[in-house]
């Protein structure tokens, strides 16, 4: 490449001529000098110099043949280094200040096409003017400038030779020293041929994917976390997934495979350092779910560490008419997919139980950790499953099905049916098949459906207790009203009879939790603003709570109405509570809670008796000691309880319980130990109807009524079964003036009602009592009289016995136990 070009190098500095003028004048001149001396002092002096020059010429000699003075330049160089530079591949310039060439060697010159000093140009000169390279050499200029490294690849079209259209070059600056100075070294090559071969390389990459993509099969790869990190365009455009969102994160196993697909190919595992193929007949399935029968060659590579590597898998489709392909009929095909696609686990096992074949329901089983080995490490104990595995084995077809707990997890439940394989199907030494159905939610359910029936029949003994006791207090009230009526305050037995009373009613208030538990109480439900109650009740709780606990109420916004009995809510908040302070003896954080919950955020609770809808949600969260695991199935339950004799009835929780499910809501609880316990309630979000907003404006508009007189005079039919009762009952209501005819019976009431012609102004009825019930005995009253006026008493709630009765019946009614006041202030509304 130098043939006609050779380096060109400007760092030696040769020796002046006027040093070499300089040294003849002075020998001139010593000669000269000489002819004007003595002849006698010349010769010697002759002899002198001749000796001097003498020494110097000998010294010289022996210092330049040892190298000591070099004649080719002031700085001693390496010839060798020069060489190597000077015949270099790349281009190589040194250069001082902006544009000043103190070194070019032979391939730079013809870079530049130089063919001297003289036409020779610098690296910024010779790509000036060059549109496409402007900036990558303004940014090597500027790298020199301020003395850093830097290196850029350019494209010319066309190339510096003139020759070739287009031309690559590699160029690199770096500072470096001359003498002291800061100089600049410019490396620049021409890289075009290896640009070549990359171009080539990468176009026969394109042509290589563009061949796999577009192949008549599909192709897929797949990580352990189901991740698919390649697929290829024919089977994107089989699944009808565009190719793009790759690049936004991808598709996962579950987009492009069924449920029992992805489990099939995760539940495939290895031994460290194994390569895994299975051929499995399988379904994948396109955007809006419509399977695709396929075959999978489905490669797997594991690691040092026994985790798989990214599948190499080869998809074939076995659409109709394709089944063929490779000699299997389609019978095979069919046969394998709904092998794979049934809903029953299914597994062969040899005489050890050892799996040997399973579908892909079977691998659902245990997802959540490694495949079993045997079918024994599928459960998490015998319960059984030998003995019936060694029957099975003999050939027996009558073994009874398992109900067997997963090892997996020990939540989950299935049923395992055994099926002995005779000789003649065996293969591979396949003994058993087992068939298991996942019995989990079905557990789930009946362990809901007794809890619910125990809680059902507990409600029904409850409330019943609660009717009779109501009959037992109500006449426990109503004689020591009459009592202390009869008597002064200054009488001695005044607060015997008054201290009866008050006990009356505290045990009434425990009937009132009774029937709150089995749903049976009256409640007289308004539409409520949650929020309101929390605030009218804060300054209550505070006092409950106590000093040594913290009370935090954070209110949501915006709180949808509930329709609940004020009084019967306000007793849950007080209830929950009083209990989240019992449980922090030592002091802690009470916290109240409201928001509104949407009927799309009902399933992140985890709560499967909770069906989606719009609730308000009211929490009651304290920091205390928990609830243990083996009680908490048991809080709402009657007379339950986990505190010290006489500090607890166990009907507080019952009643909560109660309360929130005769309001249509939910309550559940979560507790950890040593954590604090958490209640949720949710109340339905109510709705106001149109004829519920046209009522209540009616009653903002009515005027107030003044107040009513209780005395009174009409004819009244008093019924009611317990003798007491109906004795003291009627004691009252002729105190106030009025006639009343008694019955003890649904049947005597009828027959009165006809002795007197049906002049009865007012019926006054149990609802619950033998031969006729309270329901029946006013369809038969009103048969014989439309326009007879009734009062309901019971210790049931209203709507226990309402739906027994036609719709838009008009009727009163009054709950059990009431004091005399409000029997007159019902009769007299009635008969009004």
């Amino acid at each position: 490449m130098g043939g006609t070009t050779t380096a060109i190098d400007r760092s030696d500095k040769p020796g002046h001529i006027g040093i070499i003028l300089l040294v003849a004048g002075v020998l001139v001149g010593a000669a000269v000098a000489l002819g004007f001396i003595a002849n006698e002092w010349a010769q010697p002096l002759i002899l002198g110099l001749l000796a001097l020059l003498s020494v110097i010429g000998v010294f010289g000699l022996f210092a330049f043949a040892i190298g000591l003075i070099q004649f080719t330049g002031r700085a001693a160089r390496n010839d060798l280094t020069k060489t190597v530079v000077d015949h270099a591949d790349e281009g190589i310039v040194v250069t001082e200040g902006e544009n000043g060439i103190v070194y070019a060697n032979e391939a730079y010159l013809a870079l530049a096409g130089a063919k001297g000093a003289s036409d020779l140009r610098p690296v910024g000169s010779l790509f000036t003017g060059r549109a496409e390279v402007s900036e990558a050499i303004y940014r090597l200029a500027a790298a020199a400038r301020e003395n850093r490294r830097l290196a850029e690849e350019i494209r010319l079209e066309p190339a510096l030779n003139g020759r070739d259209a287009v031309g690559w070059y590699r160029i690199k600056v770096a500072p470096v020293r001359r003498d002291g100075r800061p100089a600049t070294l410019w490396a620049v090559a021409e890289v075009t041929p290896e640009r070549e071969r990359q171009e080539n390389a990468f176009q026969e990459l394109q042509h290589a994917i563009d061949y796999l993509d577009h192949a008549p099969a599909g192709f897929v790869s797949i990580d352990a976390d189901g991740e698919v990190s390649y697929l290829n365009a024919t089977l994107s455009g089989w699944l009808d997934f565009d190719l793009a969102r790759f690049g936004s994160g991808g598709l996962h196993l579950d987009d492009i495979a069924t449920p029992g697909t992805a489990a099939l190919i995760q539940a495939i595992r290895g031994q460290p350092g194994d390569v895994r193929i299975e051929v499995l007949d399988v379904d994948l399935k396109r955007r809006n779910g419509a399977p695709v029968p396929v075959r999978l060659h489905h490669q797997v590579a594991f690691g040092s560490d026994g985790r798989a590597g990214p599948s190499r898998t080869l998809v074939l489709n076995r659409k109709q008419g394709e089944a063929s392909l490779d000699g299997d009929s389609e019978a095979e095909i069919r046969f394998a997919r709904f092998f794979h696609s049934t809903p029953m686990a299914i597994a062969t096992v040899d005489r050890a139980g050892a799996i040997l074949r399973s579908n892909a329901a079977f691998a659902r089983l245990t997802q959540a950790g490694p495949q079993p080995a045997t079918i024994h490490d599928l459960v998490t104990a015998d319960g059984g499953l030998e003995r019936a595995l060694a029957e099975t084995m003999e050939g027996r077809t009558d073994t009874a099905p398992l109900d067997l707990t997963l090892a997996a997890d020990d939540t989950r439940s299935a049923r395992l049916y055994l099926a002995p394989v005779t000789a003649a199907e065996a293969s591979d030494g396949e003994s058993a098949i087992v068939y298991a159905l996942e019995t989990t939610a079905e557990r789930k359910l009946r362990d809901n459906m007794d809890q619910a029936g125990k809680m059902q029949a507990v409600g029904t003994l409850a409330g019943g207790i609660a009717h009779d006791f109501n009959n037992v207090l109500q006449v426990i009230i109503n004689a020591s009203e009459f009592l202390l009526a009869s008597h002064r305050p200054t009488d001695p037995s005044f607060p015997d009879i008054m201290q009866i009373k008050q006990n009356a009613y505290r045990a009434a208030a425990l009937v009132r939790q009774l029937l709150a538990f089995s749903r049976r109480q009256t409640l007289r439900p308004q539409v409520l603003e949650l929020g309101d109650v929390l605030s009218d009740l804060s300054l209550m709780l505070k006092r409950v709570v106590a000093d040594k606990v913290t009370l935090d109420v954070r209110q949501g916004r915006d709180l949808w109405p509930v329709k609940a009995d004020l009084g019967q809510l306000e007793q849950v908040i007080v209830n929950l509570a009083v209990n989240a302070r019992d449980a922090m003896a030592d002091g802690g954080k009470l916290t109240v809670r409201t928001r509104n919950i949407a009927r799309e955020e009902c399933a992140g609770f985890g709560h499967a008796a909770l069906p989606a809808d719009d609730y308000v949600l009211l929490e009651v969260e304290d920091s205390g000691t928990g609830i243990s695991p083996e009680h908490l199935d048991k809080i709402f339950e009657p007379f339950f309880t986990t505190k010290e004799v006489g500090k607890g009835t166990g009907l507080g929780l019952s009643m909560v319980y109660g309360i929130v499910k005769q309001t249509g809501g939910f309550v559940f609880c979560d507790s950890v130990i040593g954590r604090g316990t958490i209640f949720r309630i949710f109340l339905p979000r109510h709705v106001p109807s149109e004829e519920e907003i046209a009522a209540e404006a009616a009653i903002k508009e009515a005027p107030k009524k003044l107040a009513a007189d209780h005395t009174g005079a009409g004819v009244i039919l008093l019924v009611e079964d317990e003798d007491a009762v109906r004795a003291l009952n009627a004691r009252m209501l002729v105190s106030r003036g009025y006639t009343v005819h008694e019955a003890a019976s649904g049947v005597e009431a009828l027959d009165v009602f006809l002795q007197h012609d049906g002049r009865i102004d007012l019926v006054v009825s149990d609802v619950v009592m033998p031969e006729m019930d309270g329901p029946t005995l006013l369809g038969e009253l009103r048969q014989r009289n439309p326009a007879t006026k009734v009062v309901f008493v019971s210790g049931y709630a209203e709507e226990a016995f309402r739906k027994n009765l036609p719709e838009g019946e008009d009727f009163q009614f009054l709950p059990k136990p009431f004091t005399m006041k409000q029997l007159v202030e019902t009769v007299k509304a009635a008969m009004a």
